[in-house]
């Protein structure tokens, strides 16, 4: 039998749209005391406002210490503690080889990896009181290679390799440390990415349908499923689970 997710206080990071709202809503509903944060006040304060009591905002950037210092304290006081970490903050940044930009290459290193790693760092001493968890997000382009997407694939095969070190490390403490690696899901982040508008963005997702073995792109909810799953799971720890409807395995359904 899992942990109980009801009462249990999390912190969300990216929490203001895509995968991360997504976590929050499901959380949220299952009971948790969830605080979400992210950098644009009124997305994260509205997220808050639609979840109910259960959520408390927070405005911070992950790339800033002074932010996630601010995080965790705000957590802790809506939680009475720290049981889990969602690290759904991210960036991504795509260019050819040839034309990387150095900083922005620094940048995207900063909020996907950088940035969750001293986050969770910062969390540990309060993850440990509670024997608690960290989830961390993958991605399906450490499994199929995208021409033009090195820094995003690159900042993401780092997060699922520490995904083993830190549940190595941090296992003896009682600490679990997961991974979900998802496909095709229509996010802020991919639309802001290619520079697209909606109605571009869906119908962008829809042609990526028969790419999966499933025959579609997914849901932030469906992602968010697999998070609920990995903080309920006692017994999982180092594991990175991939919720991209087959996008993976290069199979094509003409």
């Amino acid at each position: 039998m899992g942990r109980a997710i009801e009462g249990m206080p999390v912190l969300v990071t990216g929490g203001g749209s895509g995968i991360g709202e997504a976590v929050v809503h499901r959380l949220v509903e299952a009971g948790a005391k969830v605080t979400l944060s992210g950098r644009r006040a009124d997305r994260v304060e509205a997220v808050a406002r639609k979840a109910g009591p259960g959520a408390r905002a927070v405005v911070g950037d992950v790339t800033r210490a002074e932010d996630r210092e601010r995080m965790v304290a705000a957590a802790v006081e809506h939680g009475g503690g720290l049981e889990a970490v969602v690290h759904s903050a991210g960036n991504m940044y795509r260019s050819a080889v040839t034309d990387l930009d150095e900083k922005a290459l620094h940048d995207v290193f900063a909020s996907n990896t950088i940035g969750p790693l001293m986050l969770t760092a910062l969390a540990v001493p309060y993850l440990r009181e509670r024997s608690g968890a960290v989830v961390f997000f993958g991605s399906v382009h450490t499994q199929r290679a995208f021409p033009g997407a090195s820094p995003y694939a690159a900042t993401k095969g780092a997060l699922e390799t520490l995904t083993g070190v830190l549940a190595a490390e941090l296992g003896p403490q009682g600490v679990r440390v997961s991974c979900v690696r998802p496909g095709g899901v229509l996010t802020e982040i991919n639309q802001r990415a290619g520079l697209m508008d909606d109605a571009t963005a869906a119908e962008r997702m829809r042609s990526l349908g028969p790419a999966h073995a499933l025959g579609r792109s997914g849901t932030a909810d469906e992602v968010a499923e697999a998070v609920e799953y990995l903080l309920a799971a006692e017994w999982a720890t180092g594991s990175v689970l991939t919720i991209d409807g087959g996008l993976g395995l290069g199979v094509t359904n003409a």
